[in-house]
């Protein structure tokens, strides 16, 4: 199945400055669950939220249609990747807990893995989709921050807009699940938040059209306003999350 490839030439950026997930997130979703022994994580890219995961169910089926991200993907032992579209599986029908997917449904066609769902979900398993929006700075850092933003602004696939949107409107299937509040942030030096934004697919996308890199042309000013390089910096992102449950039966 052909798919949008905006991350695999950015795979190493990708694994490595991604921001984690709260741990209270996998907490909660294990708790929805009916039962922690499978879980199916579509979408996976390196593995993010596969390690978290992996501590909460017996199995993880970690997949993603991108061989570069599979290849910078680690887990424990019990974390399976594999690479396979979010819309085609190779798991036995009715046969996890949970299926999780994190900042990457925008990318699938929803009505092939929504009928997925239907068929891996166990009766009373739980769909846990997230995402987080544009990233959120210290005050002395707003202005050089959305210079590079707005540079980059037109180079974002379209699919970007629904994750401004926090997937609102999508058709979803089955039950919603009422959601906890949840907050993603992290304190990071400037380099790690430079990474970040070279794991942009608009950045790769922008790095195609003009034959340079924005990250590096905005660097200096980022640096001049973050200060002492290696002093950490506290970095938000506003994140929602979206649950259902399929029927009982």
């Amino acid at each position: 199945m052909n798919f949008h490839d905006h991350f695999s030439q950015v795979a190493v950026d990708y694994a490595a400055a991604r921001p984690e997930y709260p741990p209270a997130l996998f907490a909660w979703i294990a708790s929805i669950a009916p039962a922690r022994g499978q879980v199916w994580e579509a979408g996976c890219g390196s593995g993010q939220a596969s390690r978290d995961l992996a501590g909460y169910f017996a199995a993880v089926y970690a997949t993603d249609p991108s061989a570069a991200q599979i290849a910078q993907a680690s887990a424990p032992d019990n974390v399976r990747f594999a690479v396979e579209p979010g819309e085609r599986c190779s798991l036995p029908e009715a046969s996890v807990d949970a299926v999780c997917v994190a900042q990457a449904l925008h990318w699938f066609d929803r009505a092939a893995f929504f009928a997925e769902c239907e068929r891996v979900l166990r009766p009373g398993g739980v769909l846990v989709a997230w995402g987080y929006r544009d990233i959120l700075v210290p005050p002395a850092l707003e202005a050089a921050n959305a210079v590079f933003q707005h540079d980059i602004l037109a180079y974002w696939p379209p699919e970007r807009a629904l994750i401004d949107a926090a997937y609102a409107g999508f058709a979803w299937p089955f039950e919603p699940v009422p959601v906890p509040a949840f907050e993603l942030e992290v304190d990071w030096p400037l380099a790690r938040m430079l990474g970040y934004f070279s794991s942009y697919s608009a950045t790769k996308r922008y790095r195609e059209a003009r034959g340079a890199d924005p990250v590096a042309a905005h660097a200096p000013a980022l640096a001049a306003a973050w200060g002492d390089p290696s002093a950490t910096q506290r970095l938000r992102w506003p994140l929602f999350v979206h649950a259902r449950r399929k029927a009982a039966q």
